[in-house]
């Protein structure tokens, strides 16, 4: 919920927005070494601040594979003709840690929080070069420092040099109507990773021009470690980019599923389990009524079994 009312609150400002990806190193408690990314969207909220949203994946260390979403506010000053940014940042942090010693291993959920300072340099063409250093402090995990570089693309971008803190109000529904077919994988957060295929259906309606929901039965097939399917209700925060031909969209909700590899517990009349999903969804229209969907889904389980569910899938709209 709390990314979810952060996100409405970058939305209702109207912030032009970015999307970028960075890769680079990154060392953990221990002097442990590893490679880390983030998949970033960033909306400036004024000339000096801005928002972002992020996908955080901070390698394999010893025992410890994690990743998890942020939620940052920055403050920023632009200089050279506001070609180049530099940022501060600052937001919790949910994180996904796989842990574990020999052969077995736990899915461990907690909270911490992520450190952010940033040189953003924009080009002409809309094109974004930054690089960033990453700070993370868990309580009850492993500490990180990480230094990434990468590339983005302005996704609303004026004639203006730099950072923009302005776009065109966006008055119509991102999502109307809408039924989709997946087909992708089902990767389990074990340390062997364990995989099969994936199928979905989901139908998904809009409420606002940034607001819809959704309801989709899932089913991960059989990865050896789970064999589980149930139904899904997400909400969704969306918007448009590109003369509506582009959406992107993040969406939350629980998910009801029967696995058959996993027994009633004791006082449990059934095997039916309550997990929480949170997704970051890409759609490109085709023509009026057709559009392509690709989804990235990360269940959190309470049993174990969490997973990753990666989707594509083509989709009718009306």
């Amino acid at each position: 919920m709390a990314f979810s009312s952060l996100f409405i609150f970058a939305y209702s400002s109207c912030g032009a927005q970015e999307l970028s990806l960075l890769a680079g190193a990154l060392q953990a408690s221990g002097s442990h070494d590893s490679y880390s990314w983030e998949l970033d969207y960033r909306q400036g909220l004024s000339e000096n601040t801005a928002f972002t949203l992020s996908w955080l994946n901070e390698g394999h260390i010893p025992h410890h594979h994690r990743d998890g979403q942020s939620a940052q506010i920055w403050v920023r000053t632009n200089v050279f003709d506001r070609r180049l940014s530099l940022a501060a940042g600052i937001g919790p942090y949910f994180y996904y840690d796989t842990t574990g010693i020999g052969a077995g291993y736990s899915d461990k959920h907690g909270w911490g929080t992520l450190s952010s300072l940033a040189a953003i340099y924009y080009a002409k063409n809309g094109w974004i070069y930054e690089s960033r250093l990453n700070r993370v402090v868990a309580v009850n995990s492993i500490n990180t420092t990480s230094i990434l570089f990468g590339i983005g693309y302005q996704l609303e971008h004026s004639s203006a040099p730099g950072a923009s803190a302005v776009s065109p109000p966006q008055t119509e529904k991102t999502t109307t109507n809408q039924i989709t077919l997946f087909l992708g994988q089902t990767i389990v957060n074990s340390f062997e990773s364990q995989r099969d295929t994936a199928r979905a259906v989901e139908f998904r309606h809009g409420i606002s021009p940034h607001l819809g929901w959704s309801v989709s039965w899932l089913n991960e097939g059989d990865a050896r470690l789970i064999r589980r399917n149930g139904v899904i209700g997400q909400v969704w925060l969306v918007h448009e980019f590109f003369d509506r031909r582009f959406a992107l969209g993040a969406g939350l909700g629980p998910y009801f599923s029967i696995d058959r590899y996993r027994a009633p517990q004791s006082g449990e009349a059934n095997n039916i389990t309550v997990s929480a999903i949170v997704t970051a969804t890409a759609a490109m229209r085709l023509s009026p009524h057709l559009y392509l969907r690709t989804s990235w889904n990360r269940i959190a389980s309470n049993y174990n079994r969490d997973t990753d569910v990666i989707l594509m899938g083509l989709g009718y709209s009306f």
